[in-house]
């Protein structure tokens, strides 16, 4: 089966000279479809420009990365737009949600904008799914912090995409309403076949993944399969131990 997204001898460097700083240092990895895959690794260490190059939202400085088929430098600036729109869902710590918009028209916004109309029966799937269906008509001001943050999460996934990036999606909440959107994502990706790449640093969240990447001055240094917080936590501690 073809990688949802993969990136070889993946390289971002910020600045030149004095002020010269490599961000990802010749990245090798895949993303395998129909799963959870989260990334982690200490402050610095490149995990969310890993993931905003693999989303196509930041360019690389060489190397090359695909999104299914389509390696993304070969692409326009326009195609590039149309293959993140069409194929790629994100959710982002803060939310993204427009305060004047009720629930259903933030999860419906993208379709809307792209001029198409959302699948009834999916979207009907989603909205269920999320727990939001009495929700549908309030304001992002009238629900919670985990409810905005689901509302979110079906707003990515309303279209169908190839690929959801999450970066730090339960960084904003609190344990209860963190566990309603990570069981979500696990949900995706078991019973729809979504792919699901999450930026994390919480052992917890990363416990619900099937695989995590563990990145240390922009390189993959370990990973891990079907990860446990424990053994996460245990793992972060040798790596900064060795750090130290």
């Amino acid at each position: 089966m073809t990688p949802a997204a993969r990136a070889t001898s993946l390289t971002k460097v910020y600045g030149s000279g004095d002020t010269r700083v490599t961000a990802l240092d010749a990245v090798d990895c895949e993303i395998a479809a129909g799963r959870f895959t989260a990334i982690m690794g200490p402050s610095g260490s490149g995990k969310s420009t890993l993931m905003h190059c693999l989303a196509g939202l930041d360019s690389v400085t060489s190397g090359q990365v695909w999104i299914g088929d389509t390696e993304l430098s070969t692409l326009s600036d326009k195609a590039l737009t149309r293959l993140r729109r069409d194929s790629v869902g994100f959710v982002f710590q803060a939310f993204n949600l427009v305060p004047t918009l009720t629930a259903l028209e933030n999860i419906t916004l993208p379709l809307d904008i792209a001029g198409r109309r959302p699948d009834r029966g999916w979207l009907d799937t989603v909205v269920d799914t999320v727990g939001l269906r009495d929700r549908l008509g309030h304001r992002p001001s009238e629900l919670s912090g985990g409810q905005q943050q689901r509302v979110a999460c079906a707003r990515a996934l309303a279209s169908r995409p190839t690929i959801v990036f999450a970066d730090e999606p339960t960084g904003n909440l609190d344990s209860r309403s963190g566990a309603e959107v990570l069981g979500f994502l696990r949900r995706s990706v078991d019973e729809f076949g979504q792919t699901i790449v999450m930026v994390t640093h919480d052992p917890g969240a990363a416990s619900y993944s099937d695989r995590v990447l563990f990145l240390a001055d922009g390189r993959i240094v370990d990973e891990m399969a079907s990860p446990t917080a424990d053994s996460v936590l245990e793992r972060m501690k040798a790596f900064e131990a060795a750090r130290a």
